[in-house]
């Protein structure tokens, strides 16, 4: 998108660039600057220095100056402006920039300890462990993993999942025919199935979008020569279950990208209050799954600034007093839950939606 701007001309009052998050905060401080967990999904920042990348901007073009220096997560941007403290009666109150990119702000939220994963739980999942330090190599960009800024220090490694899109997508066609399926009423009805059952691969890029989720995952299943499910219920087992295993599959692929294990998973977000996709994921993974804050991202801001204003002295105290005021739920893994036939037609299946 810069690209093609600068191609075509900038408007001729046009500065700096800032990002949503950025630009909120020049209007209530008048600092510009643009905040680092953000500034690292633009493709723009060189993984190892943090900075600007010199040679990527080059490459594409872009003038000198447009780009605003990076600020950490944490940073002080200054008093709020004058009219805008005293429109607020917030006069002495100052700007601290937070994670400003959502998942960065999760992340930070999150009760992590030591090698644990984290899963983001929504529409979309992001699943990853936090770094130190950034790693880039041709396996990481073979399995697509992304190296994201975090807050004070860490880096976000992860990988986008599908996530509970593909139950949305499906709701809403169900609701269209008449049928009202609430989401306690369909869990209910999930749990009373048997625990074998078809599954799919919830990355295919024909599940992204289509005209009809309900048959999308039909085609999926004829193809595999997977018996045809009828009722919401099993479909729903069926999302289910394939997101736990494409979960499971992919803390397997950071396990060995790393070179040493994941020792548990903390699932925040809203996905994190279904309880059926918590212990699925347990149990696929093999490992015990820690599920909440459901508000993490919010938590993650306020935690970023609490840690700013000498509240805490550190990320890790700062987690440790969440994990201590929080009511976390706990689900133990049964590895005898996905049988090894289940997980080989998962794997045959993943392979090949992959590749194609």
């Amino acid at each position: 998108q810069l690209h093609a701007h600068q191609r075509d001309g900038f408007p001729a009052q046009a500065n700096k660039l800032l990002m949503i998050p950025d630009l909120i905060h020049h209007q209530l401080c008048g600092r510009v600057a643009i905040e680092y967990s953000n500034a690292t999904t633009m493709q723009l920042v060189n993984a190892q220095t943090g900075s600007w990348d010199p040679e990527l901007l080059q490459m594409l073009n872009l003038r000198d100056g447009l780009l605003p220096p990076i600020v950490p997560a944490g940073a002080d941007l200054g008093p709020l402006l004058p009219e805008v403290a005293q429109n607020a009666g917030l006069e002495g109150v100052r700007v601290v920039a937070p994670a400003t990119h959502d998942t960065g702000s999760a992340v930070v939220g999150a009760p992590l300890q030591s090698d644990w994963a984290y899963i983001s739980s929504g529409t979309w999942s992001l699943v990853g462990v936090e770094r130190s330090s950034p790693l880039v190599n041709a396996d990481v960009a073979r399995e697509n993993f992304t190296n994201e800024g975090g807050a004070f220090g860490s880096i976000r490694f992860l990988k986008n999942v599908m996530g509970l899109w593909l139950l949305e997508s499906c709701r809403k066609e169900w609701q269209a025919q008449g049928d009202e399926v609430a989401y306690d009423t369909l869990l209910a009805q999930v749990a009373a199935l048997p625990l074998e059952g078809p599954v799919v691969c919830p990355d295919d890029q024909r599940l992204f979008n289509p005209q009809s989720m309900l048959q999308a995952l039909s085609l999926q299943l004829s193809e595999s020569q997977q018996p045809a499910l009828t009722t919401p219920a099993q479909i729903t087992k069926l999302i289910l279950d394939s997101l736990a295993l494409r979960y499971a599959r992919v803390i397997e692929i950071i396990e060995t990208l790393q070179g040493h294990p994941v020792q548990g998973i903390q699932i925040v977000g809203g996905g994190c209050q279904n309880a059926y996709l918590n212990q699925a994921t347990a149990d696929a993974a093999n490992k015990t799954v820690l599920a909440g804050p459901v508000e993490a991202t919010a938590g993650g801001n306020l935690m970023v600034q609490a840690i700013a204003a000498g509240r805490f002295a550190s990320l890790q105290e700062a987690r440790a007093h969440v994990r201590s005021a929080t009511s976390l739920a706990r689900f133990v893994p049964n590895p005898g839950r996905f049988s090894s036939a289940v997980r080989a037609r998962y794997l045959d299946l993943q392979a090949r939606s992959l590749q194609a």
